[in-house]
């Protein structure tokens, strides 16, 4: 007998409809599952058959196939075993119900457990779209399911309990629509907690608010990773949609939290030094997403950044411009979202004393170039905002004078955001960081006094047209912070600023 039951398979973060048939015919006993499975695919036969027959079903001795269709795209994991089971339940005549209107995932104990799986969030809205009324999903996956409107998730225990329900005899309850919770901010140290570093707080502070990329040098000490600690309680709320397609990255990659299984705080994830460039961009035969993809919509931050390897920051270029990475593999070619706010911090030297204003520098120059080179001249390029974190002296360490808590500039930060929400509304642009060219000259309108200071610091720096573009930004970023429609002068004067840094150490 034949029998056909509808699924989901995923590639990356992508999602598609299949269809998983069955025929049980005569002859040598047999089980063979085809359509590009992969290993752990071809692994659910043994769990498959287990299961049937510790739930006291009758398992077929004749001869088995199972087509995972359409059968040129590569299946993975171990999502398929429910539905496998049940096709061949259906296609043995112990299971007399339409399954059309619903999709079955779940990985399958042996004794009939039903355990959770990845990218079910993914597997759900592509459900939805194609008009699926019901998911049947594992239950510690079902919160998770149940974020999405328009089509019922009902979260399964075991195999039994399944039949029971499709049966009539013992019917399994809805879940409840997930309440995603009002966006909050990481429990992390406050900046009110950081004596003096004005310049550093204030670049951070235009960081957040337009999602630039930036770099933090200073000696040892000087408090860079302090502040980038800190940076998760100014960061600006998330949206849902956002939220939406962080979550899916982390469903499919297995990270989410099973008792809170939607992101709603923009990631910050800060890798080791060690890190392989398959670990930042993703990588695996069939590529999981990387760091870089993990971090989207939030936070990159790379401390000790000339530690990172080469081939390490080089894979980090285009995904930094582009907003996405793209991985080949035989299997296939996969594209990752990858819109990211990189925060590095560096020291300016091996023994980090270079330009410190009372430690001497043991280094050569020689070998501060070497260190600083490590650092090509694009990487550097991309990142918009440098800023020096220079040592805090006694006086502002003891001052008992309050300083601006996350709270403070984390209020500053949103309205900016929203403003900039407001005003790229018709785009897919969510912020000043990722402006086009062509959307530069429409939405960053300088003042006379502006265009006039843009003009000869350019000639006078010897700026490159990205260095200008990202300027551009960073300045659209500082007026927006203060409401300002136009761009002014002093708006310019902050970008550039910010942009100085490489004069002084990398023309060493």
């Amino acid at each position: 007998m034949f029998s056909r039951v509808r699924g989901v398979g995923i590639f990356g973060i992508d999602s598609y409809m299949i269809e998983i048939e069955a025929d049980v015919s005569s002859g040598l006993p047999a089980f063979d599952i085809v359509g590009l499975p992969d290993a752990a695919v071809k692994e659910s036969r043994e769990r498959v058959r287990s299961a049937i027959k510790n739930c006291g079903y009758r398992f077929p001795t004749g001869r088995i196939t199972v087509n995972l269709a359409p059968a040129d795209r590569k299946k993975e994991g171990s999502i398929y075993d429910l539905p496998v089971l049940l096709s061949i339940l259906k296609a043995s005549g112990q299971l007399k119900i339409d399954l059309d209107d619903c999709i079955m995932i779940g990985e399958v104990a042996l004794d009939g457990k039903v355990r959770r799986v990845n990218g079910v969030l993914a597997i759900t809205i592509t459900a939805r779209q194609n008009g699926i009324k019901k998911i049947f999903v594992p239950s510690a996956n079902a919160a998770e399911a149940a974020v999405i409107d328009g089509i019922e998730v009902y979260p399964v225990d075991s195999l039994l309990g399944l039949l029971a329900h499709l049966s009539g005899t013992e019917l399994i309850e809805p879940a409840e629509k997930t309440e995603i919770a009002a966006s909050d901010v990481l429990p992390v140290p406050d900046f009110c907690e950081v004596k003096g570093q004005i310049a550093a707080k204030k670049a951070l502070e235009v960081a957040a608010a337009g999602g630039h990329n930036i770099l933090m040098i200073g000696a040892p000490g000087a408090g860079k990773s302090m502040l980038a600690k800190r940076l998760p309680g100014i960061l600006p709320e998330i949206t849902f949609d956002e939220a939406i397609e962080t979550t899916k990255i982390h469903s499919v990659a297995g990270t989410l939290d099973t008792k809170n299984p939607f992101i709603t705080v923009r990631p910050f994830r800060s890798p080791h030094h060690t890190i392989s460039s398959a670990g930042i961009a993703g990588g695996g035969t069939v590529p999981k997403p990387g760091e870089i993809s993990l971090a989207h919509n939030g936070v990159l931050f790379l401390d000790e950044l000339p530690e990172f390897k080469r081939d390490v920051m080089e894979a980090l270029r285009q995904p930094l411009e582009d907003g996405k990475v793209t991985i080949s593999r035989v299997a296939g070619s996969l594209t990752y979202p990858s819109k990211i706010m990189l925060v590095a911090a560096m020291n300016p030297c091996p023994c980090g004393f270079f330009g410190h204003p009372t430690k001497q520098c043991t280094c050569s120059k020689s070998a501060v170039r070497k260190y600083l080179n490590r650092i090509s001249g694009p990487m550097l390029d991309r990142i918009d905002i440098h800023v020096e974190v220079p040592p805090v002296d006694y006086r502002a360490l003891s001052s008992e004078k309050p300083e601006e808590t996350s709270a403070q500039i984390r209020e500053r930060v949103n309205k900016a955001r929203k403003i900039q929400l407001e005003r790229y509304k018709d785009t897919n642009i969510t912020c000043n960081a990722y402006l086009t060219p062509a959307m530069l000259k429409k939405y960053c309108v300088l003042s006379d006094d502006a265009s006039k200071y843009l003009a000869a610091s350019f000639d006078r720096l010897g700026l490159s047209a990205r260095a200008y573009d990202r300027i551009l930004k960073v300045a659209r970023t500082a007026a927006d912070l203060e409401e300002s429609e136009i761009i002014k002068k002093e708006h310019i004067f902050t970008a550039i600023s910010f942009r100085s840094l490489d004069r002084k150490y990398w023309n060493v």
